[in-house]
């Protein structure tokens, strides 16, 4: 074998063991009539995705996870992007490197102790509207938990530093220099940013977008924790039927849909920025 496949194989072997084959079973299940492991009497059926189309509750789930994933994600590029530009053009090593942690002290906590957190902020009796209703600011509890709002901002807060990241070792790696001619050619610095970083900066925005999107639409603990029963979100519906009721095909259906959607929304989104960039440079 070549050099070349004994470097890259490690990594498909891990790509084929960790995605494919689950994916692969997944889908498999969710044409089978039940689990083969206990019943060796199962057929081939499409009856879990005849009851995903035939109930809205699951469209209505599908439409909510992607709203929250959508809205995440742009939350998550409107406040990463100054903090990234910030981060990738500041001379000060000290100054860095306090940006830096401040990005990733939260990445050391774990997601469940962050969510628990914005709860005590956010409850009805929490830190914020008590102290509202203290001042006498507000007279009844502000509905900041237990729905989409409170849950886009848990999340929002848990994956920005993901886009930041990204984002600032793209914007790194334009050069100043250019930014600098724009100017020198009567471009104020806006105008500068709009039409010489911001468009060289696409990529680190696609990929970070596409990261933030795939985690915020696969999230469970905070949609749960946050958002209680009046969010409803397909990886919580996955989680009951594996749970409550074991109903793997099921849950196997709603991943694949799950899945299916999400790709056909990256492709597009990739598609479209990958035009808008091409026109940018053509330009």
């Amino acid at each position: 074998m070549s050099p070349v496949a004994w470097a890259i194989g490690p990594a498909v072997l891990l790509f084929v063991v960790f995605f494919v084959i689950p994916f692969a079973t997944m889908a498999l299940l969710s044409f089978l009539s039940g689990n083969p492991a206990n019943n060796p009497n199962v057929s081939f059926t499409t009856r879990h995705y005849e009851r995903l189309i035939g109930d809205s509750l699951y469209f209505e789930a599908l439409v909510a996870t992607l709203r929250i994933g959508a809205i995440t994600t742009l939350a998550a590029l409107l406040l990463g992007y100054p903090l990234a530009h910030l981060m990738a053009r500041i001379h000060s090593r000290v100054g860095h490197a306090l940006l830096l942690m401040a990005v990733i002290a939260p990445m050391l906590t774990g997601i469940v102790v962050r969510t628990f957190a914005w709860m005590t902020l956010l409850q009805d009796r929490g830190v914020i509207n008590a102290t509202l209703m203290g001042w006498g600011v507000i007279s009844e509890p502000l509905p900041l938990m237990y729905n989409e709002f409170g849950t886009i901002l848990a999340l929002v807060h848990i994956y920005v530093p993901f886009m930041v990241l990204t984002l600032t070792g793209v914007i790194g790696r334009i050069d100043e220099r250019l930014e600098q001619a724009a100017r020198n050619l009567g471009a104020n610095r806006f105008q500068a940013f709009l039409e010489v970083t911001l468009p060289l900066s696409l990529p680190g925005i696609l990929a970070g977008s596409l990261l933030v999107f795939a985690l915020s639409i696969s999230a469970y603990v905070t949609p749960f924790l946050m958002g209680g029963t009046d969010v409803l979100t397909l990886p919580m519906l996955i989680y009951q039927q594996v749970g409550a009721s074991f109903n793997l095909g099921f849950a196997g259906a709603l991943g694949v849909v799950l899945l299916a959607v999400s790709l056909v929304i990256v492709v597009a989104y990739n598609n479209v920025l990958g035009r808008f960039a091409g026109g940018e440079e053509m330009a």
